[in-house]
C-alpha cells in the first residue's frame, strides 16, 4: 500500500461544535502547528452563515492570511461559498451531500436533488478553474433522523455525483454509528466498478469504532483518512454526535503498523497541547504517550 494520507479537519469540523469560538490568529496559529508535525492536507475552514455556524466566523480572513492554498481544503454550502473560493484561489473544494432529507434540510437547509442540481454546476465551474473537488457523502451508514440507510441507494448516489466529475469522494459516518461490516459492504459495491484513489473515509468515535472502521477501510484499500486533533468536533445539526476520530490516534495505530504517515507523532502531541489550550477542553486521545513510548 502507498503512504497513508491524512487528512485534518480539525480546523473546521473540529471547531464548530465547541463553546469556545476562536480567533482569526488562533486558528492560524493551530494550522501552522499542525503543519509543521508533517500534515499536508487541512480543511481550514467553511464559507457559511456566520449565524448558522459562528465558528466560522473570519474563514474568508484566515484565507487570505494563509500564504500556500495548495494544501488546504474550504467546505462550500452553495454557489455563493463557491464564487467566494474562486475568488480568493482556493484550489480545493468540499462539498457535503447529506443522504437522507432530514439531515440534508438540517444540514443546508435544501432537498437532495436540489443540493446535487447546485454540486453539478460547481463541479462543473471549479473543473474549468482548475479547482479539485470531493463531495461529503454524509450520514452514509446510519442517521440521526432516519436511522439506518440503505447501502444500495448510498452507492447509487455516490455514482451519480462520480459521474459529475467530482475528485474524491468522502465516505462519513456522521454519528460513529458504523461498524467494520457495514463499512466493508458499502466500499465492496463501490470498488467493483471504481478506484480505491476515488475514496476516502471520515470517521466519528461515538461508540468507540472509529479505529475498527479505519481497518476495515485499509483492508479494502483505502488509503486517505480524516481525522481531527484531539478528537473534537461534532455535527451542530447532528444530535448525539460526538468529536472526530482523534488524528494522534488514527497516527499512532498507523505507526505501529508500520504505515507511513510521514507525521512526526511528537510534533502532533504538541499540537494537541496547543488545540487544547487555545479551547479550553481537556483533550486526549486513546494513546496519549510519544511516539517513542507507543
Amino acid at each position: 500500500m502507498n503512504k497513508i494520507i491524512i487528512n485534518e479537519v480539525g480546523p473546521r469540523d473540529g471547531l464548530q461544535n465547541i463553546e469556545a469560538l476562536l480567533s482569526v490568529n488562533q486558528r492560524y496559529e493551530l494550522i501552522q502547528s499542525l503543519e509543521k508535525s508533517g500534515i499536508k492536507s487541512l480543511e481550514v475552514g467553511s464559507f457559511v452563515s456566520e449565524k448558522a455556524v459562528p465558528a466560522m466566523k473570519g474563514t474568508l480572513e484566515l484565507v487570505q492570511k494563509l500564504e500556500d492554498l495548495t494544501s488546504y481544503s474550504i467546505l462550500v454550502p452553495n454557489m455563493y461559498g463557491f464564487q467566494l473560493a474562486k475568488d480568493n484561489k482556493v484550489k480545493e473544494l468540499c462539498l457535503v451531500l447529506c443522504v437522507t432529507e432530514s439531515m440534508n434540510l438540517k444540514n443546508i437547509n435544501q432537498n437532495i436533488s436540489d443540493s446535487i442540481k447546485d454540486f453539478r454546476t460547481i463541479i462543473k465551474e471549479s473543473k474549468n478553474e482548475g479547482i479539485r473537488t470531493k463531495c461529503y457523502i454524509s450520514v452514509a451508514f446510519h442517521c440521526p433522523y432516519e436511522g439506518k440507510v440503505d447501502p444500495g441507494y448510498v452507492s447509487a448516489l455516490i455514482d451519480e455525483i462520480l459521474d459529475y466529475g467530482v475528485d474524491e469522494i468522502v465516505i462519513a459516518d456522521t454519528i460513529g454509528a458504523a461498524n467494520p461490516y457495514e463499512v466493508k459492504e458499502l466500499l465492496k459495491r463501490q470498488l467493483r466498478t471504481n478506484d480505491t484513489g476515488k475514496f476516502s473515509m471520515h470517521f466519528h468515535d461515538t461508540k468507540a469504532m472509529a479505529l475498527s472502521n479505519i481497518y476495515a477501510s485499509l483492508e479494502e484499500g483505502i488509503s486517505k483518512f480524516d481525522s481531527c486533533i484531539g478528537g473534537l468536533g461534532g455535527c451542530p445539526f447532528a444530535p448525539g454526535a460526538t468529536g472526530n476520530l482523534a488524528t494522534e490516534d488514527l497516527v499512532g495505530m498507523l505507526y505501529m503498523m508500520n504505515l507511513d504517515t510521514g507525521i512526526d507523532i511528537d510534533l502532533l502531541h504538541q499540537s494537541r497541547e496547543l488545540a487544547s489550550n487555545l479551547t479550553g477542553l481537556q483533550l486526549r486521545g486513546r494513546m496519549p504517550y510519544s511516539g517513542a513510548n507507543i
